[in-house]
């Protein structure tokens, strides 16, 4: 088995009895992980492994995180901690941590029903009201600085299919740009916020029962100012078209250089000049910086989601845990959720699940109508897919490539449609 990791050290270090197999999951684009018998039981072993995210004290703050969202009752798999205590093993330089193993199954949009559409948008929801409390600074100690409020971001749909049970790590957004100003709603006219929904009290009431995640290790506070809604943290700005011009010449050029010839060539040209075009008329609609920002999970999508029958059973892999803007997080989400194999959206879905977020994390219409045009600017400059295909000779998220650029040209050309799916 590649990569195997030191079950024997690692299991002295658990009371999880002796190994009895190790199977490699989903060897992920970035962080390991492998099913695991034992003879006390089965679990999730996770190999730490992308550098961006497999600092010990970073992990650890993760774990607390879960550990408190599952005293809330949100359907998280926190670590089982070490005959130490801790949560992280380190053998070898590597980071190592044992989860329990969650059986379930990842379902796409297409497989929700309209009525766990609307408990979907709940959960994203209640993820974000949850996450504002656990990470409130305690009384007295300072937020943490712009340095240990966000990893590098990452771009949730990178994902490649994953069995029942399984877990998926992400690969780095392509284009990064260091942090500036933050990002505002366009201008327009105010709309009142979405109620929040009567039977949130018993949530309500057990967050207040929850204190916030305390420091770990030398790592700075969890909690930060910024995660109150309305206040402003460091992002990045918003992708500069003149870059963009750039780099769509670049990738040009290397379809040119391309042989042999083939269709997804072919395709690509088509949607760099596709792209070229939009952006010549859209330029002047970049997003100006600014807006309010929260925690988040960060990689929220259907591979990061379990399934037992209906219901959800776990929220995994939180390694992207950080400041963003929460209502972008969902119109992210609902992007992957809910598109099709035809580059649309399934609108009717979409607006479900965004009413029941609204309400669950008390969020306004102008604030996701916001959202709705940094995602979408977003997605008509991002060409991840392309860079790793020509760049790097990386052809594992081809097969997301047709449907993912269809989807930049019909968002443009239904802007309206779907802003008012995310705000009516």
């Amino acid at each position: 088995m590649p990569h195997a990791p030191p079950l024997g050290t690692l299991l002295h270090r658990y009371a999880a009895g002796s190994a009895l197999a190790c199977e490699p999951v989903e060897e992920g684009l970035l962080n390991r992980g492998y099913r695991l018998r034992t003879t006390r039981g089965c679990y999730f072993l996770k190999h730490h492994f992308d550098p961006d995210t497999a600092d010990t004290a970073s992990i650890t703050r993760q774990h607390r995180v879960t550990e408190r969202l599952a005293d809330l009752g949100v359907p998280v798999a926190p670590p089982l901690p070490g005959r130490d205590g801790r949560t992280v093993a380190v053998v070898g330089g590597h980071a190592y941590a044992l989860h329990p193993w969650i059986e379930g199954r990842h379902r796409h949009g297409s497989q929700l029903t309209p009525g766990q559409c609307g408990r979907l948008g709940a959960l994203l929801g209640v993820v974000h009201a949850s996450l504002e409390h656990v990470m409130r600074a305690p009384a007295g100690q300072s937020a943490p600085g712009p340095e240990a409020r966000v990893p590098p971001a990452r771009e949730p749909e990178r994902t490649t299919q994953a069995g029942r049970g399984a877990r998926a790590d992400r690969a780095p957004r392509s284009q990064r740009t260091p942090p500036a100003e933050p990002v505002t709603a366009p201008a327009g006219p105010p709309t009142p916020a979405a109620p929040v929904r009567t039977d949130r009290a018993d949530r309500l009431d057990r967050l207040d029962r929850v204190g916030p995640v305390p420091p770990v290790g030398p790592a700075a506070p969890l909690g930060s100012a910024a995660a109150e809604r309305g206040r402003t943290g460091v992002l990045a700005p918003s992708p500069d078209p003149a870059d963009t011009f750039v780099l769509i010449e670049d990738l040009l050029a290397r379809v040119r250089r391309h042989r042999p010839a083939d269709c997804f060539d072919e395709l690509a040209r088509h949607r760099l000049l596709e792209r070229r075009g939009l952006l010549e008329r859209h330029a002047g609609r970049r997003p100006p910086h600014g807006g309010p920002v929260g925690w988040v999970h960060g990689d929220f999508h259907p591979f990061n989601l379990l399934y037992r029958g209906d219901a959800p059973a776990a929220i995994i892999d939180w390694d992207r845990l950080g400041v963003q803007p929460p209502a972008e997080e969902a119109v992210r989400a609902a992007a992957i959720f809910f598109v099709r194999p035809d580059g649309t959206l399934d609108l009717p879905k979409a607006r479900t699940y965004a009413r029941a977020y609204r309400r669950a994390a008390g969020a306004s219409p102008r604030e996701l109508a916001a959202a709705v045009h940094r995602v979408w600017w977003e997605r008509l400059n991002d060409f991840w897919m392309l860079r790793w295909h020509y760049e790097r000779g990386d052809t594992r998220a081809d097969s997301q490539f047709p449907a993912s650029s269809a989807l930049a040209v019909w968002w443009t050309r239904e802007y309206d449609a779907v802003c008012g799916a995310f705000t009516d």
